[in-house]
């Protein structure tokens, strides 16, 4: 792994006889992926809406993202040229980042185990190659955002995630395109005011169900190196932590391709449209239609979901409740 880094000395103020650090530089790895790798595809699913303070895809094709790893935050910037997938990290995580970039960017997928059931399904494989299944190692970056996202519009979620993630997250390390944050460590998303949660649109039943998921943050982190099924239950042990988002939380952190998220308003019947007709399928009935994919759900159904067969809207959409202005 090509790396670079490191401090020079330059003149401290005059008459201090001491030496200041240069900005901190950045460490770099190239990694060549098996095959072809799709970054907005791969990487999508990390970024909790457009103005996600964690996540920035730059004009040049490149994805910035600032996290919390296990050894502090970090910054990685990842471009593919030449197919090559160059990355540079920053912060104290930088190096748990580049270790982990080809988890990140698929590397432990295995796309080539899937085998369409379906026309529409096969065409959208064969119109998307660079789709693989992200491994990010983190738990509790997912599993936040996932309980901001229960019951309530994605708009109202992602505003929740921005607001509180700019307000007690840290500026992200490194030159990034524009203002990023890490999100906040276990202990400070514990000392979140609840006025604060109000603030942010964010309910009771949602707040507490962070703060409980905080408290034990350590024993759900280790959930990483388990089976996605065993990180499952493990998750589900914290109230307020369901099927739904602990499917939504291991599809991200484990890359689980079997992790089918049952629970969802539209999901099931944009599979039972796209794949039945049945715009009106439930979740029993969506797992009936995705079990000749036993082992790759999870997959059949984002292929599903870019194949753009979704069926027409006919009710209102979901009202939309913001009790921060209450």
């Amino acid at each position: 792994m090509p790396v670079r880094g490191g401090h020079v000395a330059v003149p401290g103020p005059r008459g201090s006889g001491t030496a200041r650090p240069a900005p901190e530089a950045g460490r770099t790895r190239t990694w060549v992926p098996g095959g072809p790798l799709d970054l907005g595809l791969v990487l999508g699913p990390l970024r909790r809406g457009p103005a996600d303070p964690t996540f920035r895809a730059a004009p040049d094709g490149s994805v910035w993202r600032a996290t919390r790893t296990p050894a502090g935050p970090g910054t990685l910037r990842v471009a593919l040229r030449g197919g090559a997938a160059q990355a540079e990290a920053w912060g104290p995580g930088r190096d748990w980042l580049l270790d982990q970039l080809p988890s990140l960017l698929g590397a432990f997928d295995e796309p080539e185990a899937f085998e369409p059931r379906h026309r529409l399904v096969a065409l959208t494989r064969h119109r998307r190659p660079g789709l693989r299944l992200t491994r990010t190692g983190l738990v509790m970056e997912s599993l936040i955002p996932s309980i901001l996202e229960q019951k309530v519009t994605t708009d109202e979620a992602y505003r929740a995630w921005r607001l509180l993630v700019r307000k007690y997250g840290e500026p992200a390390p490194g030159p990034v395109p524009g203002p990023m944050h890490v999100m906040p460590a276990a202990r400070t998303w514990a000392l979140v005011p609840s006025w604060e949660w109000h603030r942010a649109g964010v309910d009771n039943k949602r707040a507490s169900a962070i703060l409980r998921a905080v408290r034990v943050a350590a024993r759900l982190e280790e959930g990483a190196g388990m089976a996605p099924e065993e990180a499952r239950r493990r998750l589900e042990v914290v109230p307020g932590v369901g099927p739904w988002t602990s499917a939504e939380t291991v599809q991200r952190s484990h890359g689980a391709a079997d992790a089918v998220t049952v629970g969802d308003l539209h999901l099931p019947g944009i599979v039972g449209y796209a794949l039945a007709g049945d715009r009106d399928a439930d979740d029993a009935v969506m797992l009936s239609l995705l079990e000749p994919y036993a082992g790759q759900r999870h997959r059949a159904a984002r292929l599903i979901l870019l194949s753009g067969r979704t069926p027409p809207r006919r009710v209102p959409r979901m009202p939309r409740g913001d009790i921060g202005r209450l």
